[in-house]
């Protein structure tokens, strides 16, 4: 008897245990931020909307940000309003800033606001994300040397151009940067910056 209450005891505690540490990690994510960074017309749909839902859904607070505050629309119809200037981001304010792709993202390859930013969450530790065409903003940001990456088939002899090694797969981490394939590969990339952040 005494053994089955010892038992019953510890399955308890262990109970308890697993439960507060779960209620901990979910404040500790309601508490995080993370930018999203589209092109003013041309974003990809799915590769801003699966992450941001994936986000949303664990209260991760999210935010839009572009070079013009008008509605910017997407490659499939989607309209968002950005919440943001991409001028005004404060990066200190972000424990990750994510460039979303489409053909309209090219307008921050040469970007010199787009490159401060990014450059900016790299060297304070933050969480960089980039999907689709976007990575080609880091790499022309020169934070790609030596890193694993992937994206955009078409993108891939500018990766390789910036020191990137170039991995062609559907998403992939290499320290604090991850990168992803394109529109089929959204939602795991929204689920790898969901691990990462946890």
């Amino acid at each position: 008897m005494k053994r089955i209450s010892g038992v019953l005891l510890i399955c308890c505690l262990l109970f308890s245990f697993f439960s507060l540490s779960s209620q901990l990690c979910s404040q500790e994510l309601k508490s995080k931020k993370v930018l999203f960074i589209i092109a003013s017309s041309n974003f990809r749909d799915e590769e801003l909307l699966k992450p941001l839902a994936i986000l949303k859904k664990e209260g991760i607070k999210t935010m839009v940000a572009s070079s013009s505050l008008r509605k910017s629309r997407g490659m499939l119809g989607t309209e968002i309003t950005p919440d943001i200037l991409l001028q005004q981001v404060n990066v200190d304010d972000y424990n990750a800033i994510v460039f979303v792709g489409g053909t309209g993202a090219k307008e921050y390859w040469e970007n010199p606001v787009a490159h401060r930013i990014a450059k900016e969450a790299y060297n304070k530790g933050k969480l960089l994300g980039a999907i689709c065409i976007a990575p080609v903003i880091l790499a022309k940001a020169k934070l790609l040397k030596n890193k694993k990456v992937t994206g955009w088939p078409s993108t891939a002899p500018l990766l390789k151009k910036s020191g990137a090694i170039y991995s062609g797969k559907d998403v992939q981490i290499d320290s604090r940067i991850i990168t992803a394939k394109g529109p089929q590969a959204s939602k795991d990339f929204g689920e790898t910056i969901l691990s990462v952040l946890k």
